[in-house]
């Protein structure tokens, strides 16, 4: 068995034209925006933003988000040559597949699924926080108990402190999302589109409305200095901060994830990913510095909703409420591509015998990956309903930014073994373009802390274990097919 077997790339193009496996291509150039801007706006800007002024850059958090985008347009720019050459579902393991080998596909693969996986679940419980939150405005109180996991305490009606027993409203979301998925990509792009209508709406609002309550002296200092501990203000308070919100910029590499079911992957895919990346910068850049001006960075300190804090400084209820609305929309969006994202990754797997083949097999009728939906619906719910895993955000970064890594490497690698290749959509500026986003992505990887670091050792090492003993045998490129 070859480790680094390499499939070429005229083959992953010529098994996802025909037969059985074959998905339904119904997205256009909008389509593949809106995908971008619905898993990318949510609750990384929503969240952590004020996490990251208060115990790391201070009002330079505006820093650390063009420094995000900067390894994000380099990445996006490497991930929009591969797409357009290789246009198919899996994203960067198809293309780690072709330029690097199986082994490292297969671990970019499971480092994917967890990522997928994990956001799901963690902006699944967020999205039921605020729901409560939401309706309890409305005069609609959900149980404390059934709204929160085993490990959490609650504080019931009467006053009185518990632990909770299952997030029901995490788990349905999910349920409800996962069965969309399942009728078909047309249904849930269209349902994607209205809702990220809805929140750039609603950040465009906060944005309008914010900027006449800045206070001007919550920006001095603008870089804090750093207290003499790595990460905490100052450069590398820059650098940490930008390691962390790098959470609120994943989602854009989802549209290659798509590529299958784009209509014309060629074009569309680069203007989805690259279109929506530049879309949600301009508005990140504009949140942030309206956000640390309206709020003093010590203030946020603490603070799991600074944006609610934002809003109350200003003499207008009905905003709060829309507010809501808007992060409710946009948690919605986001576990959507997601979970649209981790199928479509699983299903690639699936496809090359690297996993059983009943992930890979698509419905008659709505044509889409429905067993690797029902899956993960249940996987993904489960621990959405009874796990705080808000810990994994960061474990989701660091496992996108190795993903970043690896796709900018593929196309340096490409470039030079299969210079002849067509290549509609080309990086500038070869090979200091990609060669910059290795650089970015890995200084932000570095900046992470220990804990990370070995919860994705762990969970490499779990899927080491998986490919060793039932994926290298069962590879179909391995064994000729």
């Amino acid at each position: 068995m070859n480790l680094f077997i390499k499939k070429p790339i005229d083959q992953i193009i010529a098994a996802s034209e025909g037969g059985e496996h074959t998905l339904k291509k119904s997205l256009g150039p909008w389509s593949l925006v809106s995908l971008g801007i619905g898993a990318i706006i949510g609750a990384g800007l929503f969240s952590l933003t004020g996490i990251a002024a208060a115990e790391n850059a201070g009002p330079a958090v505006v820093l650390s988000f063009m420094v995000a985008a900067v390894g994000c347009a380099f990445a996006g720019m490497c991930y929009s040559e591969l797409a357009a050459m290789i246009p198919v579902a899996g994203s960067a393991y198809t293309y780690s597949y072709a330029t690097m080998g199986e082994f490292i596909a297969w671990i970019i693969g499971w480092d994917l699924v967890l990522e997928y996986a994990v956001a799901s679940a963690v902006v699944a419980v967020s999205w039921s926080r605020y729901v409560k939150s939401f309706l309890h405005d409305l005069g609609v109180t959900l149980p404390a108990q059934f709204a929160a996991c085993p490990f959490d305490a609650v504080t019931l009606a009467d006053g009185t402190q518990a632990h909770g027993i299952v997030n029901i409203p995490a788990m349905i979301i999910i349920v409800l999302i996962s069965f969309l998925l399942m009728v078909g990509i047309k249904e849930s792009a269209w349902v994607n589109s209205t809702i990220v209508v809805i929140k750039l709406a609603v950040v465009l609002i906060f944005i309008a409305v914010g900027i006449h309550y800045i206070n001007p002296d919550n920006y001095h200092p603008f870089i804090p200095e750093n207290t003499g501990k790595f990460g905490e203000f100052g450069l590398s308070g820059i650098m940490r901060a930008a390691g962390i919100i790098f959470f609120a910029y994943i989602g854009f590499d989802t549209v290659s994830t798509a590529a299958q079911e784009s209509r014309a992957p060629h074009k569309d895919v680069p203007i989805g990913i690259l279109g929506s990346l530049a879309i949600c910068t301009v508005l990140y850049l504009a949140f942030s510095f309206v956000l640390t001006g309206m709020v003093n960075y010590q203030a946020m300190r603490g603070d799991a909703a600074p944006v609610a804090t934002a809003i109350n400084l200003t003499p207008h209820p009905w905003l709060q409420m829309m507010i809501k609305l808007g992060i409710i929309a946009g948690f919605t969006s986001v576990i959507l591509v997601m979970l649209l994202g981790q199928s479509r990754v699983f299903y690639s797997m699936s496809r090359d015998g690297l996993l059983p083949k009943m992930f890979s097999d698509i419905h008659p009728r709505w044509r889409t990956p429905w067993r690797s939906n029902v899956l993960f619906m249940f996987f993904v719910s489960f621990f959405a309903g009874f796990f705080p895993i808000s810990k994994l955000g960061h474990m989701t970064s660091i496992g996108t930014l190795l993903a970043f890594v690896i796709v900018c490497a593929g196309v340096m690698i490409l470039r030079y073994t299969q210079p002849l290749l067509p290549r509609p959509y080309r990086v500038p500026c070869f090979p200091l373009f990609p060669f910059l986003g290795i650089l970015v992505c890995l200084a932000m990887m570095t900046s992470l802390d220990a804990d990370t670091w070995w919860r994705l050792l762990i969970w490499l090492a779990v899927g080491l274990i998986i490919y060793f003993t039932y994926s290298r045998f069962n590879s179909k490129l391995n064994r000729g097919g």
